[in-house]
């Protein structure tokens, strides 16, 4: 007669990451951690795994300086600065043309 299988247990993020931050600080085995969890030692070693596998490729993506940006960004950039150009333009023509209507006698 075999023994009757555990229910499954699901682990949230913040309990995996938990577990995880434990062993790697030497607080926690992963038998201790998998006894604590109510899950299987495999369970714990996957889990240490896949949190190894994440870790190196978010450092791996990460590069010094800023973050280069798409051609669309730099399109919508050089458009908006151009619109920017234009009004500075326009402002300045209506400021003109203000103080033409008013005249120089109210300038002082």
């Amino acid at each position: 007669m075999s023994t009757p299988r555990r229910a499954k247990r699901f682990l949230t993020a913040e309990q995996k990451y938990d577990l995880w931050q434990r062993m790697l600080t030497g607080q926690l085995t992963a038998a201790a951690a998998a006894a604590e969890a109510g899950v299987d030692r495999s369970t714990v070693m996957t889990m240490r795994k896949t949190a190894r596998d994440g870790a190196i490729a978010a450092l791996q993506a990460s590069r010094p300086g800023r973050p280069k940006t798409s051609r669309a960004e730099a399109t919508e950039v050089a458009g908006l600065r151009a619109e920017v150009t234009r009004l500075s333009v326009v402002i300045v023509e209506q400021a003109i043309e203000l103080a033409a209507l008013r005249g120089k006698g109210s300038w002082g």
